[in-house]
């Protein structure tokens, strides 16, 4: 057997890390299928793998960090002839609290879903615990006995209404077992787990839906999977089956808690079988983002969004949350974290019609995927907002700050469907967006890349999109909509340069047409209706205008004239982007 720590230390927290991530990624499918509650939008599996992924991660980079640096010291005796001596190379390893820091900062920020969001507070109460003695490189039983008490009551915290029979019943159930087991971090661990796995198997009986579907929670049953990743890690060894069997599927098969996500015939759990959940007519978005606010704003921001909707959880703190909300007015919820800070990696979904919240009485199927949807990206909250209104899922995309291919494949992911098109709205995104799709094409899911180079073209292509009609059909549409669609766009100059149009100065006011600096300006309206003026030159029968947030605020007014009073068979519209870069995106069509 592979030697294994008998104490909790940076070691142990990255192995900890390593081993959840397999136990979910294994069990992920299952979890999956269950996933009834408070939404049946079968992804809390993938939620959860990806939230631990991301700590994963970060606790890796960490490792990297410290396994770069060497020790500089002196000879112990004599003068210094050549200068310091490298002493080496000698590793200096992360502390614990390094270590459990960047697992929780690492959960906060790529956490998915509801059940995501809660796993990155239960981390960070760990955290909080193991790093607050910054001298110590290990924890013993009692350490992480509190730890666990600290991470379930800070979970519990953060949730606006919790709800018994979830993930937060399985938490409290395993840190109450963990507070009377004496002994090493091993017999904690176990401890915990089949505190966990005992509350897990009672879940039906404590939240009706549940009961009805013949499942037990998907967030409860992922935390057995991480939890059991931990015993493992101070024992070698997966942690046996034992206990009662518990329904997860509405055949009524009865399937062992396994780790693996084994049924009790050693056969594995048939994740695509549907589960039967009650539809009702629930809020329409789920709405994540990342939010740097201080601790008073966040305090206002709760109340504004517990009004809004329901599902909030807010987690994180020292200046950093994550917040999570379900609503009917996806814009409302980013306007509020606007008020209260800097939202960023704003994330909105629309539930599918096969998505239900999980309070009314029809019963029906909800694993089926939707036959088709739109992904893409989008530069600003305002973009986010009218593209989810009109069906898509959409990613943010920050100025500077461009979407990696992995956030591109989650939203193809979470838009749970058999065909996708996918909008990447920038022409430097595209071996990106491409990459995305030969992903989500390897796990089953028909895409369709339409190489648009900007969000107005997206919006021209979004807005010939008709579901009904043939993928391919429907395809050639919206692409012909985004090449027939010329873009522009008007921005301030960063610095001295070369253009097209000549030399810039830093300041100068610039407009690009299809990629290109067309126009040098010091004024920006000036500059946006000379950018107009030689677009519609080649004629054209709509506009699209997108304000930016600093763009002046009678721009808009001042166009719209000018197009009336020229271009008679002209339409304009207007809408607002938000925090998106450019001052002003302008279409033609």
């Amino acid at each position: 057997m592979p030697q294994v720590p008998q104490t909790l230390d940076a070691s142990a927290v990255r192995a900890w890390c390593g081993l959840a991530l397999e136990a979910l990624g294994r069990a992920r499918e299952e979890i999956d299928a269950i996933n009834v509650y408070p939404v049946a939008d079968g992804d809390t599996g993938t939620n959860l793998y990806l939230t631990v992924e991301s700590a994963a991660g970060a606790v890796e980079a960490v490792f990297a960090a410290h396994a770069t640096m060497s020790v500089v010291g002196t000879p112990p005796d004599g003068p210094l002839n050549d200068g310091p001596l490298i002493d080496g190379p000698l590793i200096e390893p992360p502390t614990l609290a390094d270590a459990v820091r960047a697992m929780a900062h690492g959960a906060l920020i790529g956490a998915r879903g509801n059940s995501g969001t809660i796993l990155a507070q239960l981390l960070r109460g760990m955290a909080q615990v193991l790093a607050a003695d910054t001298g110590s490189e290990r924890t013993d039983g009692p350490g992480l006995r509190l730890a666990l008490r600290h991470a379930a009551d800070a979970a519990r915290q953060a949730v606006a209404h919790p709800v018994e029979g979830t993930v937060l019943t399985v938490a409290s159930a395993a840190a109450d077992a963990a507070s009377g087991a004496e002994g090493d971090c091993a017999v904690v661990a176990r401890a915990a787990y089949e505190g966990a796995r005992a509350a897990l198997a009672a879940t039906p009986g404590q939240l009706a839906v549940l009961e009805r579907a013949g499942v037990v929670d998907a967030g409860g049953r992922g935390l057995v999977a991480v939890l059991g990743a931990l015993v493992e890690t101070f024992t070698g060894e997966v942690p046996a089956v034992t206990g009662r069997a518990v329904p997860v599927l509405a055949s009524h098969a009865r399937v062992e808690i396994a780790e693996a996500g084994e049924c009790a015939d050693g056969g594995s759990a048939p994740a695509s079988a549907p589960v039967p959940v009650q539809e009702e007519t629930g809020p329409a978005f789920e709405v994540i983002y990342l939010l740097e606010a201080d601790d008073t704003a966040v305090a206002r921001l709760r109340d504004r969004l517990d009004a809004l909707g329901d599902s909030l959880v807010v987690v994180g703190g020292d200046g950093l949350w994550n917040v999570h909300v379900h609503v009917d007015d996806a814009g409302a919820a980013v306007e509020a974290g606007v008020e209260a800070g800097r939202p960023y990696r704003i994330r909105i979904t629309h539930f599918g019609p096969a998505d239900a919240h999980t309070t009314g009485s029809t019963v029906r199927p909800v694993r089926e995927r939707a036959q088709r949807a739109v992904v893409a990206v989008v530069p600003g909250e305002g973009l986010a907002r009218l593209y989810a209104e009109a069906g898509a899922t959409t990613v943010l995309a920050r100025p500077g700050e461009p979407p990696a291919s992995g956030e591109l494949v989650d939203a193809v992911r979470r838009a749970h469907a058999l065909e996708v098109v996918l909008l990447p709205n920038d022409a430097e995104l595209r071996h990106t967006a491409a990459a995305a799709a030969e992903q989500a094409r390897t796990e089953g899911v028909r895409v369709a890349l339409i190489p648009t180079r900007s969000a107005v073209q997206g919006i021209a292509a979004l807005a010939v999109h008709e579901p009904e009609r043939r993928f391919d059909e429907d395809v050639v549409a919206m692409t012909s909509a985004a090449g027939a669609t010329r873009y522009a766009e008007v921005e301030v100059a960063e610095h001295q340069s070369w253009t097209m149009a000549g030399i810039c100065q830093a300041g100068d006011i610039l407009g690009l047409i299809d990629g290109d600096v067309a126009v040098i300006g010091s004024d920006v309206t000036a500059t946006a209706e000379s950018v107009l003026n030689r677009m519609l030159s080649a004629g054209g029968e709509m506009v699209t205008l997108v304000l930016g947030e600093e763009a002046p605020t009678t721009i808009a007014d001042h166009l719209e004239a000018r197009v009336r009073e020229s271009y008679l068979a002209v339409d304009t519209v207007v809408y607002q982007g938000g925090h998106q870069g450019a001052l002003l995106l302008i279409g033609v069509e």
